[in-house]
């Protein structure tokens, strides 16, 4: 056979490769949405599961993850972002930059157990906070902080290719080109990094078991404060989230209708990641024609 043969069975292979992983996909998330249908509607989305009775939901469970979303990456993302200019665009090359590209890596390959028992030692006991969102965010941040160095730093690096010379030579100081130039056409890949970051937060059990605990208590909405437990936007009270309530209801089973609102969580859980992905990606090429003047 030919070249053009090949070129072709090539392409061929590689289509139905392709298929193949949306066709998994589209099943996996069609299966869970459809075993969770029963369940999506407000009543479950706001009210609360009780002890001894059937029919609750997952509203505090659903706050308590957003909520240490927007912690965890509120740490998260700063420092990111910053680590992946360093590494761009000021970390001279060496052994000192590639020791500190060696430590992100090893970051990035620890059991999400492991960073979970490490933020029981550190966040938890050492500070004697006991369990809270803010250990929780914390470790979450541990996690997600090698993938978010190393993606900015990509992105970086790929835009600055292609305009940093031109800026400097316009007469624009080096960080002049990194705030209005660099970043801004970076913004897509980077917040693809932030993406991530938010998808482990709603899917990461193991490390908030031992972090932001196993429970949740009884708030008072009309409570605004940081530190009081009894506020929803404490940052020290313990929080349960939806994957944590997911996991805890499919091995202890105590309510009577165990099952079922686990089916209806896992639903809710896949429908949020989702459009979260799709309402960054919009927001991501948004900002880019606006940054790009396209």
């Amino acid at each position: 056979m030919n070249a053009k043969t090949w070129d072709k069975i090539a392409t061929v292979v590689l289509y139905i490769i392709s298929m193949l992983i949306v066709v998994l996909l589209v099943g996996f998330i069609g299966y869970i949405i459809y075993n969770g249908r029963d369940s999506l509607n407000l009543h479950f989305l706001t009210s609360d599961s009780l002890v001894d009775q059937a029919g609750g939901g997952i509203g505090p469970q659903l706050f308590n993850s957003f909520y240490m979303l927007f912690i965890s990456l509120i740490i998260t993302v700063p420092i990111g972002i910053g680590a992946g200019i360093y590494l761009s665009q000021y970390g001279k090359q060496g052994k000192i930059l590639d020791f500190i590209r060696l430590c992100i890596e090893t970051m990035a390959s620890l059991p999400s157990i492991v960073v979970g028992l490490f933020g029981l030692l550190v966040f938890v006991n050492m500070t004697h906070w006991q369990y809270t969102i803010l250990a929780g965010s914390l470790a979450i941040a541990v996690i997600n902080l090698p993938s978010m160095a190393r993606v900015s730093e990509n992105a970086i690096t790929a835009a600055s290719s292609k305009v940093k010379e031109a800026s400097l030579g316009l007469g624009s100081t080096e960080w002049q080109t990194i705030k209005k130039v660099i970043l801004p056409s970076a913004m897509p890949q980077i917040l693809t990094g932030i993406i991530l970051a938010a998808g482990r937060v709603f899917g990461e059990a193991a490390a908030l078991l031992y972090t932001s605990g196993m429970s949740t208590p009884a708030l008072n909405y009309n409570n605004i404060s940081l530190t009081n437990k009894m506020s929803p936007f404490s940052l020290f009270r313990p929080a349960e989230t939806l994957a944590v309530h997911i996991w805890k209801l499919n091995s202890e089973g105590m309510v009577p209708d165990a099952s079922k609102i686990a089916t209806g969580s896992s639903a809710v859980l896949v429908i949020m990641v989702l459009l979260f992905n799709f309402l960054a990606r919009f927001i991501g090429n948004k900002l880019y024609k606006a940054y790009s003047g396209k």
